[in-house]
């Protein structure tokens, strides 16, 4: 079944509040309510899925130690995720890559294919320090890259490699697991979004899911803000699934 995963900038209310699907998209930015006060580097269109944060704390507050275990976010140059994934799990690494089914035409007939459902990104959990022998190994994986987030401006700006908390993974893949749900990638420039609580998801399809409770065209949705990277944003989940976390 084709993906319904898609960009607001796109999408069109209809009076039931529903949303007439665009085209699928990725767009590296947040709720314009949640800016993140850092930039991000290496913008996923065009190129190329357990710390112990809370869901509110900003994965740019992480104590820096390149040998403790996070959860990277990873590009890959000229449409190579897939095969970039597949060359880390051979090698023993923990990582997510997320597709969806869809379907295209091909030598002239609709056949279901499968495709990264974060074009050019996805995911990989070990130490900084080990993930840079794969980033740096050019003769295996010259098309992988970190995903940067850069720190500050002028001479003294730095760069990190963008580490994605484990509850917000956590709560990714469960999003991204429901394909024919109404999840929604969104735009930077989106206003039809009103910004709420930190809430966790305690039933249905979309249960443990932990982010900012959104509206949009009049329906109640979890907002899931990876700071610098992403927002995605499950299907309708009703009020009484919501339980507010402290």
């Amino acid at each position: 079944m084709e993906l319904n995963n898609k960009t607001i900038d796109d999408a069109q209310c209809t009076p039931e509040g529903g949303i007439i699907p665009p085209h699928t998209g990725l767009t590296p930015d947040v709720l314009p309510e949640v800016s993140a006060p850092q930039a991000a580097e290496n913008s996923p269109a065009g190129v190329s899925t357990k710390n112990t944060l809370t869901p509110s704390t900003p994965s740019s507050i992480l104590i820096h130690n390149d040998h403790q275990l996070h959860w990277y976010a990873l590009r890959a140059t000229y449409g190579r995720a897939k095969a970039s994934y597949d060359y880390l799990v051979e090698q023993g690494l923990e990582a997510y890559h997320p597709t969806i089914q869809v379907y295209r035409m091909v030598k002239g007939k609709r056949r279901k294919v499968e495709e990264s459902r974060l074009p050019n990104i996805f995911f990989a959990r070990s130490t900084e320090h080990k993930l840079k022998t794969f980033v740096y190994d050019n003769v295996n994986l010259p098309h992988l890259r970190f995903y940067y987030r850069r720190f500050g401006v002028g001479p003294d700006a730095r760069r990190e490699p963008l580490i994605v908390p484990d509850a917000q993974m956590n709560s990714l893949k469960i999003i991204c697991g429901h394909a024919e749900a109404d999840n929604i990638l969104l735009p930077p420039d989106d206003h039809h979004f009103e910004k709420g609580d930190t809430v966790m998801v305690t039933g249905g399809d979309f249960q443990g899911v932990i982010g900012k409770v959104a509206r949009y065209c009049g329906q109640l949705r979890v907002a899931v803000i990876i700071d610098g990277l992403l927002t995605i944003a499950t299907a309708y989940v009703p009020r009484g699934y919501l339980k507010k976390v402290e």
